[in-house]
């Protein structure tokens, strides 16, 4: 298990702090939870509502309403008519209304990653990040918005003026997931606002009082009626279809899992939407026999453990050079192994619940795939007992290549180290998957890396860091792992259409 600190934290949710529904409900005070569409706040058509529960203790901590189909597609209505005033605003304007949601977001952080913890159940030192991390893409948004810049030139065979403008899709539908309740809205809230875009938001009904905590913010920051509205909802297939069959509904941008981005690529194609897809990924982290191993274990901490694994960057596979894989692995185990477990708002607490049962039953099950494969256990392994879905951060090592959790994406605190001997066999088993979201090579060799970088079959490299996101950067990947690009000056671009003018003069 990894000595006492480990074992610890396997009872560590006995000991927590016990968020029943009456300290958690003070928390969440003045969080709405009803749909709202068109600039106010409404019940859903037939009354339905959803519990959201706290991962750490199981309990339901709020009742949130669940939208109809009727109910989306009033939410699309107000879209397509805020659409024209809103794309007619100018940029700076746009961009403006973008700076002051960033300002605001960032005054609240404390009050949003509280929130975040309460129905997600990572640390509130991760929640923290979070909010950071959502608030710059509208600060960077707001920056983007003017530089939407066309081009002027002539047609070199005809003589003729060519002029191309970009000009905003319309309404685009946004589907985010739980793992990162805020950052995943704003990366594509940002963008679409900022090109003159209107949006409608379904979010992950494991996670929807965070959205619903920003729309007041948003509309304290200067966004009218109907550009922005959010409509959580159980009946998600269903909504999001029905939406998807909308023809006012012109971009659909997705985060989740491939399966279900294959699914909405299939009905956008049958209505012509312009998809923008983030899907699954199972990245490899690679450690060369000249890497500083210490720094290694640095940046493996934060590519495994931001958001106690549970990322579609997340590290997921470790391929360590034989001749440091002994060092790397009991550097990676007494770290992992000391990490504090726990509610996500108790002080010192890194690894939190997972999001749910299903969820840290996945892991487990393989974590025990794995061991019954030949794998062996350095630290964790077991998944806590009592309430709340927790599962200690788990270090493996001999991990055979025909374990499940090398084939799949693990989301959770678990880290399988194999080794390997020389540079192409790295590569060939860091590229042996249909996922190309994220990858990470340490290297005391920069050119050595680069190499290795351009060989890699992933959209996103972190060369010696153990961080790839960042709201400046072309967020995405390739294979599998999705269409598009979210971020940096491309993610704009999939909310605008290219339009082009023949004229003389």
């Amino acid at each position: 298990m990894g000595g006492s600190a480990q074992e610890a934290c396997l009872n560590a949710n006995a000991n927590t702090v016990a968020l029943n529904a009456r300290s958690a409900a003070k928390l969440l005070e003045g969080v709405p939870t009803d749909l709202w569409i068109g600039g106010r706040w409404r019940a859903a058509s037939d009354g339905a509502r959803f519990d959201v529960r706290d991962p750490a203790t199981e309990e339901a901590i709020a009742s949130v309403a669940s939208g109809t189909v009727e109910d989306c597609l009033a939410a699309v209505d107000a879209a397509q008519a805020a659409f024209g005033p809103w794309a007619a605003r100018s940029p700076r304007v746009r961009g403006e209304v973008l700076r002051r949601a960033f300002e605001l977001i960032t005054r609240d952080t404390d009050r949003l990653a509280r929130i975040i913890t309460l129905e997600n159940g990572k640390s509130l030192s991760d929640s923290r990040g979070e909010i950071a991390y959502a608030a710059e893409f509208f600060r960077w948004n707001a920056e983007e918005a003017v530089r939407v810049i066309g081009q002027s030139s002539r047609a070199p065979s005809s003589g003729a003026r060519i002029l191309v403008n970009h000009k905003p899709a319309g309404v685009a539908l946004l589907v985010t997931p739980w793992n990162f309740p805020a950052a995943m809205a704003t990366r594509k809230i940002g963008p679409a606002l900022a090109a003159g875009c209107t949006v409608v938001i379904k979010p992950a009904t494991a996670t929807p009082l965070t959205m619903l905590a920003l729309m007041p913010l948003l509309q304290e920051a200067g966004v009218p009626a109907g550009v922005v509205n959010l409509v959580p909802s159980r009946s998600s297939g269903k909504v999001v279809s029905a939406m998807l069959s909308d023809g006012r509904v012109r971009v659909i941008s997705f985060t989740g899992s491939t399966e279900v981005g294959r699914t909405l690529l299939k009905e956008a194609a049958d209505n012509i939407v312009r998809p923008a897809m983030e899907l699954g990924g199972n990245a490899p982290f690679i450690v060369c026999e000249d890497a500083n191993i210490d720094e290694a274990i640095e940046g493996a901490m934060i590519a495994k453990m931001r958001n106690i694994g549970e990322a579609c960057t997340a590290a997921n596979r470790f391929y360590v050079h034989e001749a440091v894989a002994d060092e790397f692995s009991r550097k990676l185990a007494a770290r992992m192994g000391a990490l504090k477990m726990g509610h996500g708002l108790e002080d010192g607490v890194t690894v939190g619940p997972l999001v749910n049962a299903q969820t840290r039953d996945k892991v487990h099950e393989l974590v025990q795939d794995a061991r019954a494969k030949g794998a062996k256990v350095l630290t964790g392994g077991e998944p806590a007992k009592g309430r709340g879905y927790f599962y200690p951060a788990t270090v493996l090592t001999a991990v055979p290549g025909n374990a499940d959790l090398v084939r799949e994406e693990i989301f959770g605190p678990v880290a399988a180290i194999q080794t390997f001997h020389d540079e192409e066999e790295m590569l060939r088993l860091a590229n042996a998957s249909e996922y190309g979201l994220a990858s990470y090579v340490y290297t005391a060799d920069l050119k050595r890396g680069l190499a290795i970088a351009e060989r890699l079959e992933v959209g996103m490299v972190g060369l010696n860091r153990g961080m790839v996101s960042d709201p400046a950067a072309p967020f995405g990947g390739v294979k599998q792992s999705g269409l598009g690009r979210e971020g940096g000056h491309e993610g704009l671009f999939e909310y605008l259409e290219t339009q082009y003018v023949s004229v003389n003069w």
